[in-house]
């Protein structure tokens, strides 16, 4: 039996494929270990893993994660892997690496991530070859969930949502900028509750402000990250993630407008990595 799993800094969904190759789907929330520890992880998956899952008899896990990057922070996701699944071969490697083998499998390409964060790289049809770096919801994270509920949340603390969106989002979320500050500053994971809210302007696309924060923040992440690549308009654009994959159309655009073609826009790699394993590594 064999495990994949694509965790984002939200939520981790995972595929079991047994022996006899039936696939058992099942998700956890995120771990990025720039956010949680060893035993934050294994107590979270002690808790949500499902009861049927034979842990013993998984001799492979293939984890790809947010935040799993450099050594270190591979080594914190490992141990609570081979914590977990102590029969088990570990594999842990970085989400940009699942979303590139995922939209592109082993042609070349260029591959994004536009979810909770963002990331973007060139793959050779093996490894991650070169990677601009997203620097994360503090600096940068141009076009991601978080980038976009930081904008909604400054201009709602200030008092800028126009069109009825103002007590809209106050009579929705409840908070105020007391509590805002608190969750940013005092709490776990801020990068997660920033990009909560971009669901808010998912729900009101319908309303101009809301596409052109989205739009605004696409065009940046082309500008900031895209642009920069060598020739990057001799690849097609392809991305996973849920940002990515709700706000398509205008991603689309936004693409076109920079001379890249459409590839792949999906929601989630699972299935296309399961692909990846079970079929093109064979």
């Amino acid at each position: 039996m064999i495990i994949i799993a694509d965790g984002g800094s939200t939520k981790t969904n995972w595929c079991l494929i047994d022996n006899e190759g039936t696939k058992i789907y099942f998700n956890t929330e995120g771990y990025n270990p720039y956010f949680i520890d060893t035993p934050g992880i294994v107590a979270s998956l002690e808790k949500s893993l499902p009861d049927t899952l034979p842990r013993a008899e998984v001799t492979e896990v293939y984890y790809y994660g947010a935040g799993c990057s450099v050594p270190e922070k591979v080594e914190i996701v490992e141990r609570a892997m081979r914590q977990v699944f102590a029969s088990s071969k570990v594999y842990v490697g970085h989400d940009l690496l699942a979303a590139a083998r995922a939209l592109l499998g082993r042609d070349i390409g260029f591959a994004a991530i536009l979810g909770t964060g963002t990331n973007t790289c060139l793959y050779n049809g093996k490894d991650v070859e070169l990677n601009i770096d997203s620097l994360g919801y503090f600096l940068g994270d141009e076009g991601s969930g978080s980038f976009i509920g930081k904008r909604l949340l400054r201009d709602f603390m200030r008092g800028y949502l126009p069109d009825g969106l103002q007590d809209a989002f106050k009579d929705q979320y409840g908070l105020t900028n007391e509590e805002i500050f608190d969750r940013l500053y005092n709490q776990p994971l801020p990068n997660r509750f920033l990009a909560s809210f971009s669901k808010f302007a998912y729900d009101h696309n319908n309303i101009s402000y809301c596409r052109e924060i989205v739009l605004d923040g696409f065009e940046t992440f082309f500008r900031n990250l895209v642009t920069h690549y060598p020739n990057f308009q001799n690849y097609s654009f392809n991305c996973v993630g849920s940002v990515g994959y709700n706000f398509r159309d205008v991603l689309e655009q936004v693409a076109k407008s920079h001379g890249m073609e459409v590839g792949k826009i999906i929601r989630s790699p699972i299935d296309d990595l399961v692909h990846y394993h079970t079929v093109l590594t064979k």
